[in-house]
């Protein structure tokens, strides 16, 4: 018989041969991957020393990811291997990045130990896309800076952008999670327009007197230097460590910012921002910035 020719195989005999199950091998065969050479008397697929290699040729292909039609265009020379590897490259590197957000949703979802209904929306959230992301992004410009005239904060605003990267790391998407929830928030929103105007000029007047501390970190420092050194809010210490920052600039006016600061919660928005475009952000200085707001509480009793 045909099948007990040494040169020509059965397929159980090609099973054991390549180590590949009968039926994967039947499957194969079906679909035109590794059709049979010859049939023998009885109708049964016969197979040869080619048909060996290119059952490894076919296994290869599957264990990298293609797909058993892809895998049969290869081997009918109607594309190449490098055609075909570099369209699912392409196809991994979109399943990685889905997987990064998904790793990223449930690692939020664990730590703050979210409902249902909670992680559905962190999900949406974290799958916009760069034009859904960018419309939220500006309807939160819009209503917090539209329309204050300052020229500084216009030139700010038209280079500000939280863009979350092509392929973000677990920890920028876990960021813009956060920051989503937040700019969408009417509260948050509100707070934080209330303190942009109080640090807003009026037409032809200079900077109120509380907004340099936002924008010049230099005053962050020198408060944790002074915070380092146990100096405390209310001593006397503080006193000068305040005629140092601020001299005579209207103390009132620089508390009424700070305070609109502190509870707007734009430190930790200036942070969110920073983590979302992968940036080392600075320390936190919410403890820096409650110490002087102390300090000048303790300043204006004296």
């Amino acid at each position: 018989m045909d099948d007990e020719r040494p040169d020509v195989l059965t397929i159980g005999r090609l099973a054991h041969r390549t180590g590949v199950p009968v039926r994967t091998l039947r499957f194969w065969s079906d679909e035109g991957a590794v059709p049979p050479v010859a049939r023998s008397a009885g109708g049964y697929r016969l197979y040869d020393a080619e048909s060996v290699a290119r059952v490894e040729l076919v296994r290869t292909l599957r264990e990298l990811g293609l797909g058993l039609d892809d895998v049969c265009r290869v081997l009918s020379g109607r594309t190449t291997v490098a055609e075909v590897a570099d369209a699912h490259v392409a196809a991994l590197d979109a399943q990685i990045r889905s997987l990064k957000v998904s790793r990223a949703v449930l690692s939020t979802v664990a730590k703050r130990s979210s409902t249902v209904e909670e992680t559905a929306l962190m999900n949406r959230l974290a799958r916009l896309s760069a034009a859904e992301r960018k419309q939220i992004v500006d309807e939160f410009k819009e209503e917090v800076f539209g329309g204050l005239d300052d020229p500084r904060l216009r030139d700010r605003m038209r280079t500000f952008s939280i863009e979350l990267p092509d392929d973000p790391t677990p920890e920028q998407v876990d960021a813009w999670i956060e920051l989503a929830e937040l700019v969408r928030d009417p509260g948050f929103r509100s707070r934080l327009r209330t303190w942009m105007e109080l640090n807003t000029p009026v037409p032809g007047q200079g900077r109120p007197p509380g907004a340099s501390i936002w924008w010049a970190r230099q005053i962050v420092q020198t408060v944790a230097e002074v915070r380092k050194g146990g100096v405390a809010p209310e001593g006397p210490a503080a006193a000068e460590v305040l005629s140092e920052l601020f001299g005579d600039a209207d103390r009132a006016a620089v508390l009424r910012s700070l305070e609109a600061g502190i509870e707007a919660g734009a430190e930790h928005y200036r942070r969110l921002v920073a983590r979302v475009r992968g940036q080392d952000s600075s320390p936190d200085a919410t403890e820096e910035l409650e110490w002087l707001a102390r300090a000048l509480r303790a300043a204006d009793q004296t």
